[in-house]
């Protein structure tokens, strides 16, 4: 029973932060159909700096439950800083043009960006560890975990119903859904589609940072980081469905559950069980598990 547990709640906490990341990239492919292979870099930059930013504040006298709002604040400075610069200044230029060449344009900006932290943030690893403290310990059964650890499944719930509220609930999240379907006659009616493709991949860009820098603490944040997420992350939409939001929530959960299972039953397999998922639900659903965003009447 214990080991059942343990499966499914370290299985649910990988699953919550990769969730969040993998919301971004198929948020940006359902708007602007790009597979955007920078997220990886995005999600390293949020990282990077929220263990900047968490000392930071810590230094100038803030109490300690401010170290959650100095990673939100500092994933929100990615996205705002960066988004505009790579939407704006790049991609806007490749939209339409062949697939394959939207991915290597956005594979340069991934090495760009995994230099550009190398040179600004140095090789050295940055341990992010005092928002691990705020939440102590949390007795389950005969288990203990970091309370932490268990509040990032909220933060994951909070992520994805606060985009779907965003898209099904809000005037400007049903214009995203209408230019989704419609592009063309969306501009014809006198909507900034420029305006929304960047307002998307800003929103893209700022879940690929919070993941980063709300799992900063669980990991040493380094060079390499964004190599093996952006691997999973399109592991993740891939068995869900391209462009799909459940279907990012319930690839997440099979990825989660695969690698936990893998890292308790079957270590010698923990390396290659999630391309094994990935491989099983592609033979029989080549669409992945659910269909991609789709507009509704506005």
């Amino acid at each position: 029973m214990d080991m059942t547990l343990t499966i499914l709640l370290d299985g649910l906490i990988y699953a919550s932060w990769l969730f969040i990341v993998a919301l971004g990239l198929t948020l940006v492919f359902g708007v602007l159909k790009i597979l955007n292979f920078a997220h990886g870099g995005l999600y390293a930059l949020g990282a990077y700096a929220a263990a900047i930013a968490v000392p930071f504040f810590a230094g100038l006298g803030m109490p300690e439950w401010f170290s959650l709002v100095a990673m939100f604040i500092a994933a929100v400075a990615v996205a705002v800083l960066i988004a505009p610069v790579i939407e704006r200044g790049l991609l806007q230029f490749f939209y339409g043009k062949d697939e394959v060449l939207i991915l290597l344009i956005t594979y340069a900006v991934f090495l760009i960006l995994e230099d550009a932290t190398k040179i600004v943030f140095g090789v050295n690893p940055y341990y992010v560890f005092e928002p691990r403290d705020l939440f102590g310990n949390v007795e389950m059964g005969s288990l203990f975990y970091v309370g932490y650890d268990l509040a990032l499944i909220g933060l994951a719930v909070i992520c994805g119903l606060g985009v779907w509220f965003g898209l099904n609930r809000t005037r400007i999240g049903k214009i995203t859904l209408a230019v989704i379907k419609e592009p063309e006659v969306s501009a014809s009616m006198g909507v900034n589609i420029a305006r929304i493709y960047l307002l998307a991949f800003g929103v893209g860009v700022f879940l690929a940072a919070l993941g980063g820098a709300f799992t900063s603490p669980l990991i040493s944040v380094q060079p390499g980081n964004s190599v093996s997420v952006i691997v999973v992350s399109f592991a993740v939409v891939i068995i869900g469905g391209l462009g799909s939001i459940p279907g990012a929530a319930i690839g997440a959960f099979i990825v989660g559950l695969a690698r936990a299972f893998a890292v308790y039953e079957l270590p010698e397999a923990e390396i290659f069980i999630i391309y094994l998922v990935m491989v099983v639900v592609l033979i029989f659903r080549p669409e992945g598990l659910f269909t991609p965003i789709k507009a509704r009447k506005i």
